[in-house]
């Protein structure tokens, strides 16, 4: 079992949910995101999820879009993305996650890709518009370099579907809790819990929940619910409060952030 599913294994057998803040490398600077992942890494969460700034960010809403979209305005690329990865490697135990599209993964080439990401310490992988059906080399290359390939499963996904995805991810998959793209959310889609079932009954995978998680309520929602997820990625919640950048300082943004993780952390158990 590889990293990523043996922290959401033990959260589950500790009857506890795994928190994974997502951000966006650069945004909104390169300086204050090696900031942002120390603090989250000393606040105790149990994963981090690392987005790499794309133009055609089409899973991405609105804020996710424009962080990604200043960031790539401020030069950051895979390069820079790499560059802090072995700036933090050092720094911190929290495994890390790269959040990327299919398309700059092609252009750099896979297998340096993923060789790159493994030698500074990264655990797992999403590529969100990943075709299901050419995952088997994708694959190939993680199970090599030690990387956890974590698919898609989304509320308009088959029951077919469903199946073939489950039969195919190696450890945890990524359950998407609503329709469109990530953002903040007033409630989770109700078709939550039929898609949830479907998954449950075919497999007993380690499901990690995302898209529009955004308050300790929503999440002590879903911990309540008979819903049996193991792990709650949270992005625009935290890209809204660096969008207040350009108001506040550095330190304020950080002490902010820091108070909202501690939030959703209490909010998992």
């Amino acid at each position: 079992m590889n990293l990523i599913s043996q922290v959401l294994q033990k959260k589950r057998q500790n009857s506890k949910c795994a928190l994974i803040p997502f951000v966006t490398v650069g945004y909104p600077s390169i300086e204050l995101t090696t900031d942002i992942i120390c603090m989250l890494d000393q606040k105790g969460v149990d994963i981090i999820e690392l987005g790499i700034p794309y133009s055609d960010a089409l899973a991405d809403g609105p804020l996710i879009q424009n962080a990604s979209k200043l960031a790539l305005d401020h030069g950051i690329y895979i390069d820079q993305v790499l560059d802090l990865l072995s700036t933090i490697e050092s720094k911190i135990d929290t495994p890390i996650i790269i959040f990327t599209y299919y398309n700059p993964i092609l252009v750099r080439g896979l297998s340096r890709f993923i060789r790159e990401i493994s030698q500074l310490g990264v655990k797992g992988l999403i590529i969100p518009d990943l075709p299901i059906e050419e995952t088997d080399y994708v694959m190939y290359l993680c199970d090599d370099y030690k990387i956890e390939l974590i698919l898609f499963i989304s509320p308009t996904s088959s029951k077919d579907r469903i199946s073939y995805i489950l039969s195919k991810a190696p450890g945890c998959v990524y359950l998407v809790s609503s329709t469109g793209v990530t953002g903040i959310r007033e409630s989770i889609n109700s078709q939550i819990s039929f898609l949830y079932n479907n998954v449950n009954f075919k497999n007993d995978k380690l499901v990690m929940l995302g898209f529009g998680i955004s308050s300790p309520a929503q999440v002590s929602n879903i911990l309540r619910s008979r819903l049996n997820i193991h792990g709650i990625v949270v992005g625009s919640a935290f890209t809204k409060i660096l969008s207040n950048y350009c108001h506040n300082n550095s330190f304020e943004i950080i002490e902010e952030l820091g108070s909202f993780c501690e939030k959703m952390k209490l909010a998992m158990i």
